[in-house]
């Protein structure tokens, strides 16, 4: 399990290898500034993990919002070939 640290900012000077190996345990740190959060540090291995996690979260979000959307007497269904047209334009353009 991993375990969080609230460190001072000083501590990245001062202390930065007593930082260093928390993160290498896969602890996070707190990093505050007068007694505030500032940052959040993290094992660089475990960021891939974090990102993954995030993007599931928000892609989970989007699909109960489109589903929501979807459900309502005033939505206007588009045929698939309108869709793909708008879709193949928009994302050419922004290659180009």
């Amino acid at each position: 399990m991993r375990n969080t640290h609230i460190r001072p900012v000083r501590d990245l000077r001062n202390n930065y290898a007593e930082v260093a190996a928390l993160l290498k345990n896969h602890d996070q740190v707190i990093i505050t500034k007068n007694g505030r959060g500032a940052a959040v540090l993290i094992n660089y291995t475990d960021y891939p993990e974090i990102e993954e996690y995030l993007h599931y979260k928000y892609m989970l979000e989007k699909l109960n919002e489109a589903e929501e959307e979807a459900a309502s007497p005033k939505v206007e269904w588009l045929d698939h070939k309108t869709v793909f047209c708008a879709l193949r334009k928009k994302y050419h353009e922004e290659t180009i």
